[in-house]
């Protein structure tokens, strides 16, 4: 079975970066977070790019990752890991000079009696309960903090993505309490944060989907794009279904592209029966279920059926598709398979 083809504009990453770095004043540093692989795209040639732009600071979500991503980038550029200093992972941390943002009390102790010259940052719980010290801990951050002084404290926004949620200034205030009179870099905002202004930036700004061409980011360059071949087409009589459960049915003569992707793709079963892909600037609606490997679509109305199809293009960005499949365009970028041809290079 032939596969789909997956392009990466890697200059429009850059692009994308160089965007948001210049939303913030000179005195703020814009790093890049690269975690889950780049969200999917390729963390190695992305933090290669990225570093070659000017990235001095990169974040991932893991130790391991943090690994992947030194081993092209070399002892300069900091790495910041949002785990943490989790079990088992020091050797990892210390061998590959990582840096990891504790969470917690327990990771604040095993950092000091595993490797306690080694560099550490902060994370810090504002208001939404998922990572970081609480207030209730500030007693041990505090401890923390006069020992050694943190390479970075962060936070995360829960809300950015609406400019008008209270959340947005309630997790400021807390961040801003929570750090008041330390004197050490501060970090509040992603790609979010650094669209609601100035004084969401600190020190400090991590984009991570702006970077790969999603929302809310809405100037951002498109990134990927991702064309089908067509395996098979098949004419139907009316009442003929297609798929799994037969839920689509022929109400006239039609004609049934079979393209080779599916939900082991990352095109995900929500899309059946909502989501279309192009054929040129033809839209043609999947018709019935996505299956594993395959998806089905009506070309009925086209005069001459393509080779290949996009489903992600100028005509649908990630977000678009996203809307259709009832997901986030997150969700679309980081589930693309392993089973496409990845071509980086320029639209």
């Amino acid at each position: 079975m032939s596969n789909g083809t997956l392009t990466i504009d890697l200059d429009a990453i850059k692009l994308n970066w160089q965007a948001l770095n210049k939303m913030s004043a000179d005195t703020v540093e814009t790093a890049a977070v690269v975690k889950a692989n780049a969200y999917g795209l390729g963390d190695k040639k992305i933090a290669t790019k990225l570093a070659a732009a000017g990235v001095r600071t990169f974040f991932v979500a893991s130790a391991e990752e943090g690994q992947s991503i030194r081993e092209v980038l070399g002892q300069g550029p900091k790495i910041f890991v949002f785990s943490g200093h989790m079990a088992g992972k020091s050797s990892i941390l210390e061998q590959n000079n990582l840096i990891p943002l504790l969470n917690s009390p327990e990771q604040n102790i095993r950092h000091r009696e595993t490797i306690p010259k080694h560099p550490f940052g902060l994370q810090l719980d504002t208001g939404m309960n998922r990572l970081g010290f609480e207030r209730a801990d500030f007693s041990e951050f505090i401890e923390l903090y006069s020992e050694k002084k943190p390479e970075l404290i962060i936070s995360h926004l829960a809300c950015a993505d609406d400019k008008a949620h209270v959340q947005n200034a309630s997790q400021l205030k807390a961040f801003l309490e929570m750090t008041s009179g330390l004197d050490c870099p501060l970090s509040l905002s992603a790609t979010g944060g650094i669209l609601l202004g100035e004084k969401y930036h600190f020190d400090l700004c991590r984009p991570g989907i702006g970077l790969y061409g999603g929302l809310p980011f809405r100037e951002a360059n498109s990134v990927v794009k991702l064309s089908l071949p067509v395996i098979q087409t098949r004419a139907l009589a009316p009442e003929e279904t297609v798929g799994y459960g037969a839920t689509w049915i022929a109400h006239r003569p039609s004609l049934i592209a079979t393209l080779s992707a599916g939900y082991a793709d990352g095109l995900i079963r929500a899309m059946s029966g909502r989501a279309v892909v192009y054929a040129g600037g033809e839209p043609c609606p999947i018709a019935g279920r996505v299956s594993m490997d395959l998806l089905t679509v009506d070309v009925t109305h086209l005069t001459n059926i393509p080779d290949r199809m996009e489903i992600l293009c100028d005509l649908q960005t990630i977000d678009q598709l996203s809307d259709e499949a009832g997901t986030i365009g997150y969700e679309i970028l980081t589930s693309l398979g392993n089973r496409y041809q990845r071509d980086y290079t320029n639209f």
